[in-house]
């Protein structure tokens, strides 16, 4: 009697961390839902980004590569920035636009604050109909006044030439910064008022030690949404000040600057890249107080 002997094909020995095993088929399955649930948010992030990515390799190319179509730079001309600065009028202009954000951005925060907090506390006749009256210069084109607005300071005030017509009217409030502040305003609880009243402090006092740090992240709000109108501002300056280039801010003269170097499109892109870095570098630092105070805006009426 023969005995048959059935011989195993010996295994190979799965290692940890192959991609057979359920471990890594798990993360590979949420890697796989991760991409899935986030593939539109990084589509429209790749969809925003790339053009800054195009416009700033472009600046640092040579004049050659940057009209040759390439994407990528053979060498680092970082020389371009210089060129833009030395520039005759680019510093000027540079000046002119913080100068004009800044003071348009302060002048803004000042008198919306008050204007807003009355709005929002105070009970008088006619409440409703001056927060209508506010909300309806929102819907006025800046175009429909704009012949009348420039007569005034053309003929009677002599100020055409300069940035103060665009500066001066801010320091009568703005509507949407009104609007805006006054929502968040209306999300402070009323107790934090009347305790303060209790205590001894008068209106202006109770505005200024009680409101106003806790609407920090409004105050923050409106004053980026005004730097950012003021910084890209290109219909007022070319009103007031296009018969004189000491007076040009960055966004109307990026387009003299570009109409002279239209052959260099490094130049004007290293250019635009000097334009836009205070925005992006300022929105980054106060992201945080800007989303929450327009997150927390329009919980009452």
């Amino acid at each position: 009697m023969t005995t048959t002997t059935l011989t195993r094909r010996p295994t190979r020995a799965r290692t940890p961390g192959t991609t057979g095993t359920p471990a890594a088929r798990a993360r590979r399955k949420q890697l796989l839902h991760w991409i899935a649930v986030h593939a539109i948010a990084i589509a429209a992030a790749l969809f925003f980004l790339l053009p800054f990515v195009f416009v700033f390799l472009t600046s640092v190319m040579s004049d050659d590569q940057a009209m040759s179509g390439e994407l990528w730079p053979h060498q680092w001309h970082w020389s371009n920035y210089a060129a833009v600065f030395t520039t005759p009028g680019f510093l000027d202009w540079w000046k002119n636009s913080l100068l004009y954000a800044g003071l348009g951005t302060l002048f803004t925060v000042c008198s919306a604050i008050p204007v807003a907090y009355a709005l929002a506390r105070f009970r008088f006749r006619g409440r409703r109909t001056a927060m209508v009256l506010v909300i309806s210069t929102m819907m006025l084109p800046p175009q429909v006044v704009v012949i009348p607005m420039y007569l005034v300071w053309a003929q009677q005030l002599h100020l055409t030439g300069s940035i103060w017509p665009l500066v001066v009217p801010m320091a009568f409030g703005d509507a949407y910064s009104i609007f805006l502040l006054r929502q968040f305003l209306l999300t402070i609880p009323q107790e934090y008022v009347e305790s303060a009243k209790v205590d001894g402090c008068g209106e202006l006092s109770t505005l200024l030690r009680i409101i106003v740090p806790m609407a920090r992240p409004g105050i923050a709000a409106i004053a980026l949404f005004q730097f950012f109108y003021c910084w890209n501002d290109y219909f007022g300056p070319q009103i007031y000040t296009a018969q004189n280039p000491a007076a040009w801010t960055l966004s109307y003269g990026l387009e003299s600057f570009k109409t002279a170097h239209n052959v260099n499109w490094n130049l004007t892109m290293a250019a635009t890249v000097l334009v836009m870095a205070p925005v992006i570098v300022v929105f980054f630092f106060a992201q945080k107080a800007f989303v929450e105070g327009v997150t927390l805006t329009g919980v009452k009426g």
